[in-house]
């Protein structure tokens, strides 16, 4: 068993590679995923996820696979896309949930196409489904970045985020943060995002932040803990996704938010806020 899990990352380095960026990912991603599930904005993150296409397209567009151009890119649609959608539904009748909807498909559609102008069905492929296999010491680089802005942001910004989950209303009562700390959020998912993007791709990259956090709702109630074992799952599910990949033969992203995919399952079946089993059997806590 031992052999089983220590020699692929004993053997190759590419492996070993992909072990430290899923982690950088988990790190970061992980406490993100929370909050973005306690604010209900779960699938926002997805569009978001999707909104960054087109600017890392335009940077693949004119540098090829470059790693600033297309972070850069990323960044800047993704920022673009959040204020746009904040500014139709602030404007209009629409809702932001809809105009997200709206933003993020035709944003898709744009990725897509301008990457076919230039690349192949490979290049295509590399940016919806990422490359974790092959990352480089620039892109590593800028994981372990990410992951560090975002907890010394989230370690900042920690009690109005709170707040804003619990009783905005009564955030914006007794303090101006509320806006200011909603705004670097939406920063923080999109740099978040931008970072996944480079490892899982566009398609898969918002899965490390979502299916943990939703995994660790079912084991506490806790916003911290909640966080701490968010995160956890995450470097679990890399590791074990990268191990399936390995032995079954498998395209290493899908294979890790498989794997994610298998622990919010059974976190959902098991676990003791709300599991399954525990409300079928709810035990002496509700017995006179």
């Amino acid at each position: 068993m031992l052999e089983f899990v220590y020699s692929p990352f004993a053997e190759f380095e590419f492996m070993r590679r992909a072990l430290v960026g899923v982690i950088a990912i988990a790190l970061g991603g992980g406490p993100i995923g929370v909050f973005l599930m306690l604010r209900r904005m779960s699938l926002t993150g997805d569009a978001m996820a999707h909104a960054i296409l087109p600017g890392a397209a335009v940077g693949y567009l004119f540098a090829g696979l470059s790693l600033p151009a297309m972070t850069i890119g990323g960044l800047v649609a993704g920022v673009v896309v959040a204020i746009a959608a904040g500014l139709v539904s602030r404007f209009t009748t629409l809702k932001e949930d809809a105009s997200l909807a709206a933003f993020y498909l035709l944003s898709l559609a744009l990725g897509v196409t301008i990457v076919s102008l230039r690349g192949s069905n490979v290049d295509l492929l590399h940016v919806l489904f990422g490359t974790v296999l092959a990352l480089d010491d620039n892109t590593l680089l800028l994981l372990a970045a990410i992951s560090t802005i975002t907890v010394s942001a989230l370690a900042v910004l920690y009690r109005p985020l709170v707040l804003e989950c619990v009783d905005p209303t009564f955030l914006r009562s007794v303090s101006r943060a509320g806006t200011p700390t909603h705004l670097i959020f939406l920063g923080l998912v999109v740099l978040n995002l931008v970072g996944g993007f480079h490892a899982l791709g566009t398609l898969l990259a918002v899965g490390m932040m979502m299916l943990p956090a939703a995994a660790s709702r079912f084991w506490t109630n806790d916003i911290t803990l909640m966080m701490v074992v968010s995160v956890a799952i995450g470097m679990v599910s890399g590791l074990a996704g990268l191990l399936l990949s390995f032995h079954a033969e498998l395209p290493a992203g899908p294979a890790i938010i498989l794997a994610a995919g298998g622990i919010y399952a059974a976190s959902l079946l098991l676990g003791r806020e709300g599991g399954l089993l525990w409300l079928a059997w709810p035990g002496k806590h509700l017995e006179a």
